[in-house]
């Protein structure tokens, strides 16, 4: 039953905005409601469920989404995303430019979220789109199959990296196998399947991309831009700042306040904030910008985003409430004492999960709890359940997963269009993982 419930909430949400159009949103709230009451949720506590999801959601996001976007403009606005974008095409030239995309995203996909990989990544694939005449979902597709992989696979992603702990794995292990089943993965569902996507759906393809993040008619000089390592670093500065803080704090004792600061600076938020610090002096102060200028640009920035927030806060809130009506823990509990493979069971738990509830990280976690005990009880390598079930929380993400908004309104595709490309890549994914998966468990 509450499955169907889930499934029916969906089809309610495709009806009111394909059919009647309606706001993403209100949407989103409206089906919050009805799945609520579908599963049982006292009426007394749906509001505090769909507002707990929302902060929850927003909680994580707001604040590293909000400086990643400031920060993403900043270096935009200042030419800095033209200046690596044309040294990228220049570099690898029209054909290879998809794997110099996954290249740039793996290396700021290790170490942030998805959401603040994408926020920084955006200028720079809409300046090579632009700068090479070709579509913008065609070198979109690969930056955000690296991120998702990253997501998925690698610690220190959330979801691995509590799937280490949970089955006991060592963490070196589970990066380095992650890599060597992440990259190809995203080789096929990144460039391999983008290719044919874009033979098969050519006019999906001619989306030019939202409007409020593109300028057009902006117009660069060569001697007017920053440098090109300046750029390169403002953009990996906060990348810098969370690996180095992890190693050294990692490696050397510290006393307790250093050691706090340390971890402060390190932080998402720290990191972003100080990373948004540098970015006001390197693209706007250097470059000669005035701060009222800069101002406009900060503005900008946040005014984009405002009703994107607002839909991934939606989207949190139908997650939230499916996971307090228990939709997870039913999944979870068809699959006690199957007979399936644990890789293979912490898989199909994991995806069914994920395509219930959205939340890749929920979707590892509650899969965990079926998964853990087979490890000791059948001898399967901790790293490929790890990774197995990683693979599964990258499955299919549709209308209740906020990455799937997130990408929908950048890239400004309608819902059929951001099914047929996010939602089949992220089953490419997950496929392609677990197959290679199956490989190496013959090995390991």
């Amino acid at each position: 039953m509450p499955l169907l419930i889930v499934a029916l909430g969906v089809i309610v949400l495709l009806i009111l905005i394909m059919k009647f159009n309606l706001n993403t949103f209100i949407s989103l709230l409206i089906v919050s409601f009805l799945v609520a009451l579908g599963l049982g949720l006292p009426l007394t506590k749906i509001i505090s469920v769909i507002e707990k999801g929302i902060g929850e959601q927003l909680g994580d996001l707001i604040l590293i989404f909000g400086l990643g976007a400031i920060l993403g403009k900043l270096v935009a606005d200042a030419g800095g995303a033209h200046r690596i974008a044309i040294s990228l095409a220049k570099k690898f030239g029209k054909k290879r430019i998809q794997l110099a995309v996954i290249f740039a995203s793996f290396i700021i996909g290790i170490a942030l979220f998805f959401e603040v990989g994408l926020v920084l990544l955006l200028p720079i694939v809409f300046e090579i789109g632009l700068a090479l005449g070709v579509p913008l979902l065609y070198v979109g597709m690969p930056m955000i199959a690296a991120l998702m992989a990253t997501h998925g696979f690698l610690p220190p992603h959330p979801a691995p990296t509590a799937l280490v702990q949970s089955y006991h794995a060592n963490t070196a292990y589970v990066l380095l196998v992650g890599l060597c089943i992440a990259i190809p993965a995203v080789i096929v569902g990144g460039t391999l399947l983008n290719r044919l996507l874009f033979r098969l759906m050519p006019k999906v393809y001619t989306h030019s991309g939202n409007e409020e993040l593109l300028d057009k008619k902006r117009h660069f000089d060569d001697d007017q831009v920053p440098s090109l390592s300046l750029s390169i670093f403002t953009c990996l500065l906060p990348v810098l700042l969370m690996i180095s803080a992890t190693l050294v704090t990692d490696l050397i004792s510290f006393p307790k306040l250093l050691d706090q600061i340390i971890q402060l600076i390190g932080s998402p938020p720290g990191a972003m904030m100080i990373s948004v610090l540098f970015a006001l002096y390197a693209m706007g102060i250097r470059q000669k910008r005035t701060m009222e200028d800069v101002e406009k640009t900060i503005t900008k920035a946040i005014r984009q985003i405002s009703m994107l927030l607002l839909i991934i806060g939606a989207g949190g809130a139908l997650k939230e409430v499916m996971i307090t009506g228990g939709v997870g823990d039913y999944v979870a509990h068809l699959f006690k004492g199957s007979p399936l493979s644990p890789l293979v069971l912490a898989w199909v738990v994991t995806v069914l999960i994920r395509v219930c509830i959205g939340s890749s990280t929920v979707a590892a976690l509650t899969a965990a709890g079926v998964a853990a005990p087979l490890v000791g009880a059948t001898g399967v390598s901790p790293t490929l359940i790890v990774l197995a079930t990683g693979a599964g929380s990258v499955f299919g993400g549709h209308v209740n997963d906020p990455g799937f908004w997130l990408f929908k309104e950048y890239f400004d595709l309608n819902i059929k269009d951001t099914l047929k490309t996010y939602t089949v890549m992220g089953c490419m994914l997950s496929v392609i993982g677990i197959l290679m998966i199956s490989v190496f468990s013959i090995f390991m």
